[in-house]
């Protein structure tokens, strides 16, 4: 007869099946994932140092400060149409014949003011004279030859017009002291446009967020290496600096993180040092999976740990020694998909901006798509135009799984199916993410 079961054993057995019975975290829908994130950063997040910057080097930089009008903008009645200036009074029936007065264009306003009868023959973005209250587009207007031989010109009007009549008011796009951009703004060719007509040659704006960039495995080599047969090159790292960059932060590249956990915990106390570490690989529950046991024994925090979307389903976010992470699936276009919907408006809020979550347009499906998986689709897709040029128009592209760059590279936006579209036919208007360049 065997003697006692040893109680080592035992105790083993029972910690085993209380592992097997254990509830895994719950995954967290699409929206759900966003919203934890955006509360997680908000109510953490310390403001970024300020500095100061050339204009000319402040594209996708933030605004530190608002910027005001200096003056009104325009700072004059502006005319927006090539023609004459007149007094809408004198063209209220038609056709009418007025006296030219003189020329206004852009940088050489007409000196004196319109008088009845008269009009001033004027040029697109002239100030309007003074008398006048509206102008007729040169098409409406024909030159009196007989007036021309007498040296004095008339014009006959054959349209009338209403008083504002394509004038741009003084003040009317901002008036002076008024914000015109406020603190938080990404600041893109047009808002840097706008700080040139303010006067700004240079602008004060928030520290970009350092982002460190770590992926692990130990089938990863440097690009530059010859790879194995069963290696791959480390092309993750790359896309994710790019998709920083896109972002507003700056990518400090760690290397590779090899399935040691001594390396990879220090690696991972280097991220940590910076504002934000994004990892790739190991946050999954295989053997050699070691991302989400090293960062518990640092005394991690997670918020989410999976998220019901495809690809990038085992996705992790949490904060670790008062920093915050993310882990991203390893395969690339896992990876590529779960930076641009859940990182990137993480490092916005980083950035001193405001929570900027991905923008989803709409195009008619090209084809029938047929899921049943109950996830957040987001599929490798170009979008075209159809036939007639009206619509657009989105369809899947060749793509063999989220390990497939070809397919990724191919796309130039990813068709978004929420879990309750199990059957999209051709011509429903579907929800289509652009890929940021």
């Amino acid at each position: 007869m065997a003697g006692p079961f040893p109680e080592r054993l035992l105790w083993a057995l029972i910690s085993w099946a209380a592992a097997r019975a254990a509830p895994t975290p719950a995954m967290l829908s699409f929206e759900a994932a966003l919203a934890t994130i955006r509360g997680r950063i908000e109510a953490g997040r310390k403001q970024p140092p300020v500095e100061t910057v050339p204009l000319g080097a402040s594209r996708g930089r933030v605004l530190a400060d608002d910027l005001t009008a200096d003056r009104d903008y325009p700072p004059f009645h502006r005319s927006t149409r090539d023609g004459f200036a007149v007094r809408a009074a004198d063209v209220a029936q038609v056709p009418a014949t007025l006296k030219v007065s003189g020329l206004a264009r852009a940088g050489s306003p007409f000196e004196g003011a319109i008088g009845p009868g008269c009009a001033v023959e004027i040029m697109t973005g002239a100030p309007l004279p003074e008398g006048a209250d509206a102008v007729i587009m040169v098409e409406y207007s024909r030159e009196l030859e007989s007036a021309k031989t007498s040296g004095a010109r008339r014009v006959e009007i054959v349209r009338s017009v209403q008083s504002g009549d394509n004038v741009v008011s003084r003040g009317s796009e901002a008036e002076s002291g008024s914000r015109v951009l406020p603190a938080g703004r990404r600041l893109g060719p047009g808002e840097i446009g706008l700080g040139a007509a303010l006067g700004h040659a240079s602008l004060k704006v928030f520290a970009r967020p350092r982002v460190a960039i770590l992926p692990t495995g130990d089938e990863v080599v440097p690009v530059e290496q010859q790879p194995a047969w069963f290696e791959i090159r480390n092309s993750n790292a790359l896309t994710l600096a790019a998709q920083v960059e896109a972002a507003g932060g700056v990518p400090c590249l760690l290397g590779i993180a090899p399935d040691r956990k001594d390396a990879l915990r220090a690696l991972i106390e280097q991220g940590l040092a910076c504002d934000l570490l994004v990892l790739s690989g190991g946050i999954s529950v295989g053997k050699y999976d070691f991302v989400a046991e090293i960062l518990a024994d640092l005394g991690a925090e997670f918020y989410i740990q999976g998220v019901a979307i495809r690809p990038g389903k085992p996705l992790a976010f949490g904060q670790a020694r008062d920093r915050f992470f993310f882990g991203l699936p390893g395969n690339p276009v896992s990876t590529f998909v779960t930076f641009e919907l859940f990182a990137r408006p993480a490092i916005a809020l980083l950035s001193g901006a405001g929570f900027q979550p991905a923008v989803f347009l709409k195009a008619r499906l090209a084809k029938p798509v047929r899921q049943k998986t109950g996830l957040s689709l987001f599929m490798p897709a170009r979008v075209t135009r159809d036939s007639t040029g009206a619509d657009p128009v989105v369809e899947l592209v060749g793509w063999q799984g989220s390990g497939d760059l070809v397919g990724l590279a191919e796309a130039n936006c990813f068709l978004a199916l929420r879990p309750d579209q199990t059957d999209a036919a051709a011509g429903d208007w579907v929800d289509v993410l652009p890929k940021s360049w």
